[in-house]
């Protein structure tokens, strides 16, 4: 390819792939898990689960923001470089969430509730009852329902209620012949969130279970409820509203008590979505609602926000199954994190960082010492202050209680407390509480930036002098969640981390601006400008013959300045793998644009949440972690630092043990098309099964044989000038 090819015409709207659509295509991913008939049967029901969730969180977000700009007054804060108006946006949403509801249904319907069967657990109507269980039944609706639940008539007396966001209700039309109220009447009842969806109805066959869904107890009681009238037809149904919290705009003495108003206003916002059972035969009921929150129902303009459902509404709930004590063979097989390597229980932690870096790989390594490096510190009486950034904490966080024990034995603590965390504000709220009565320095970021860095620093008294460690991560400090994501971090004393450390803090804090930047390289201030200088350098040394390749592990992958910069380089023949566990901008593999691109996501038991960008080949190759994406967000929105590795050992781990593995997984692996679509990549019949996460669980800590990174089939590499099959690593 010559130099002319590579500053080829500029890249039009073609060249790159829907936000929202790249995002439907990675719930289809998850899907595709609770559809595998090899995964356990519990974990079939959690990938079920997680996709309805993915699925609320995607209206409440994302098509609340397409609607605002499709029909508001709102232009869009990232305009989509692929070009597609908001109003066609929201048809070709609206028109592959139809098809992926009807599959996930289908799934549960076809495969999964027969295997349920089969192992003892059975789903069964009200009217299908026995005597006993009748019995059974009555009593956990007098007892337990029928003290909480609040019939509401709808008519000019009774205005209709504000459906609660994704509470579950009960719609009727209700008649009387005589008595108090009109003769006909529209009536709702919500279904209590607080009591199980699921209610045991028992059963006399050892091991069988038979359950009867909540809403359906409720239903066969709606004429106890509205006394005196006849029960014509029901239906549930849900509501999604828009519950984005928009505060750039505002302004506000106290960020905290803002960001609690905006709390309640989020079960208020503008309805988006309507889920509506369609067993019911009269469509009155969801007309009603329909028409009462303004939806479009596909009439007229081609849009719908109105979903039919075959099935139970809202099948988080199955969550509830997925918990039920027991049943260890239908689910996967519990595990033990390891210390991560260079640690052993009951060392001196600070001794061990002082002594060198460490590398942690959650959830295959423990968390405990992430723990322990705030609880130590609180505890320690050589330790003077402690800084901590808190995004997404656990509900009973040892972190922060660390932290408050820290403040009240006298040491200086401060704690950013981003109470922007989407979804996590009302937990943040409560510790920024907490930890200001505690006397905790709690300070909230800025207004129009979320911070988002994981980044946590110890100052301690060694005798000779004060030193800092430092703890980095690509993950929250949330004990919880560390057991179920993939991601990486970095225990550092190195006095040029501790500086850059302190800078960030110094900025969060007190604006504090103009440092020298050793190490971290910090969003908004520089991320972008050097995301990019760090891919032209591979196309540079491309174009010079040199060997070059950019590999980048992330959740989304959308600025079109990056995407632009990738495809610069792989017209100069960069070898260049992307692994987006979510949405992905970039068309990879198209003949004179993306042709040594490779995209390829890996959906399994864990959250792929780790960020690793690596620039050059092994022996000249720049290795980073990072908070960030590669999105514009992430880049202008918020608070982030990418972290080089430069720890000679531990860079090698990362090339030689961590990202082969990812590039070699050919059983959980998804290889993306240039059209958006994604195919599971399946091993040929002479080669090894590798699948990355059961691998790393395998992964005794040993460090593996060296070599050059394993390249998938087909791909180019070399600086474009040959392609190779892989080396694939066998399972130990």
């Amino acid at each position: 390819m010559t130099n002319a090819d590579t500053t080829a015409a500029p890249f039009g709207p073609d060249c790159f792939i829907n936000r929202e659509l790249s995002w439907l295509e990675f719930n289809l991913r998850v899907l595709e898990e609770a559809e595998n008939e090899g995964n356990p049967l519990m974990e079939r029901l959690k990938f079920l689960a997680i996709f309805s969730s993915n699925l609320d969180e995607f209206f409440m977000v994302r098509v609340s923001g397409v609607r605002e700009q499709a029909f508001g007054e709102s232009a869009p804060q990232d305009t989509p470089p692929d070009g597609t108006a908001p109003l066609e946006q929201l048809r070709k949403i609206a028109d592959r969430t139809q098809e992926l509801v009807a599959r996930q249904y289908r799934c549960l319907r076809d495969s999964i509730a027969p295997a349920m069967v089969a192992e003892g657990f059975q789903l069964v109507r009200y009217s299908d009852l026995d005597t006993q269980q009748l019995a059974r039944v009555d009593r956990f609706f007098n007892e337990r329902a029928l003290p909480i639940l609040t019939p509401m008539a709808v008519d000019p007396a009774h205005p209709s209620p504000r459906y609660h966001n994704r509470g579950l209700y009960i719609g009727a039309q209700l008649e009387q012949e005589k008595g108090l109220g009109p003769k006909r009447l529209f009536a709702v009842v919500q279904v209590p969130q607080v009591l199980p969806r699921f209610v045991n109805v028992g059963c006399d066959i050892p091991g069988q279970h038979r359950f009867v869904l909540l809403e359906d107890l409720v239903a066969s009681r709606l004429s106890q409820l509205f006394g005196g009238f006849t029960v014509l037809s029901w239906t549930t149904f849900r509501v999604t509203r828009d519950s984005d919290l928009e505060l750039l705009e505002q302004e506000s003495d106290d960020m905290l008590k803002l960001i609690e108003e905006r709390l309640k206003a989020r079960q208020r916002g503008q309805a988006v979505r309507i889920e509506v059972s369609a067993r019911s035969a009269d469509d009155s009921v969801a007309r009603a609602i329909i028409e009462d929150e303004q939806l479009h129902d596909d009439r007229g303009d081609g849009y719908g926000e109105v979903y039919r459902i075959e099935g139970p509404l809202d099948l988080t709930c199955l969550w509830e199954l997925h918990k039920l004590p027991g049943y260890p063979l239908l689910h996967d097989p519990p595990f033990t994190p390891r210390m991560p390597r260079g640690l052993r229980r009951g060392d001196d932690l600070f001794a061990e960082i002082a002594a060198h870096d460490i590398l942690l790989h959650h959830p295959y390594e423990s968390f405990d010492p992430v723990v322990e490096f705030v609880t130590r510190a609180a505890a320690d009486p050589r330790v003077l202050a402690i800084k901590q950034t808190l995004y997404r904490t656990s509900g009973d966080s040892p972190i922060s209680r660390a932290l408050i024990a820290a403040a009240e034995s006298g040491k200086h603590v401060t704690a950013l407390v981003e109470l922007k965390a989407r979804f996590d504000e009302a937990n943040n709220v409560s510790w920024a509480r907490q930890l200001e009565r505690a006397g905790v320095h709690v300070v909230f970021g800025f207004l129009d930036l979320k911070t988002h860095c994981k980044l946590s620093m110890v100052v301690r008294n060694e005798g000779h002098g004060l030193r800092r460690y430092v703890h980095v991560g690509t993950g929250n400090y949330n004990p919880t969640t560390a057991l179920l994501y993939t991601d990486i971090g970095l225990f550092t004393a190195d006095e040029q981390y501790a500086e850059d450390a302190t800078a960030v803090f110094n900025l969060l804090t007190g604006y504090s601006q103009g440092h020298a930047w050793r190490k971290l390289i910090v969003a908004p201030n520089d991320l972008h400008r050097r995301t990019i200088s760090l891919i032209d350098e591979q196309a540079e040394r491309a174009r010079a013959g040199m060997p070059a390749r950019i590999f980048a592990k992330l959740n989304s992958l959308v600025d079109p300045d990056v995407i632009e910069a990738l495809y610069r380089a792989s017209r100069a023949g960069v070898p260049i793998d992307i692994v987006p566990r979510g949405i992905c901008a970039l068309r990879p593999g198209v003949p004179g644009l993306s042709e040594t691109i490779r995209v390829r996501s890996i959906i399994d038991r864990f959250l792929e949440h780790s960020r690793i960008y690596i620039f050059g080949p092994d022996d000249d190759a720049k290795v980073y972690i990072s908070s960030a994406d590669w999105m514009p967000r992430n880049f202008f929105r918020r608070v982030e630092v990418m972290v080089p590795i430069e720890t000679p050992a531990l860079a090698s781990r990362i090339l030689r043990e961590i990202v082969p593995i990812y590039l070699a997984d050919n059983t959980r692996a998804r290889i993306m098309d240039a059209d958006g679509s994604f195919h599971l990549v399946h091993p040929p019949a002479d080669e090894t099964p590798v699948r990355c996460q059961t691998y790393f669980l395998d992964e005794k800590g040993e460090p593996r044989g060296s070599g050059e990174l394993p390249r998938v089939a087909g791909q180019v590499a070399g600086g474009g000038a040959a392609t190779r099959r892989p080396k694939r690593p066998g399972r130990r």
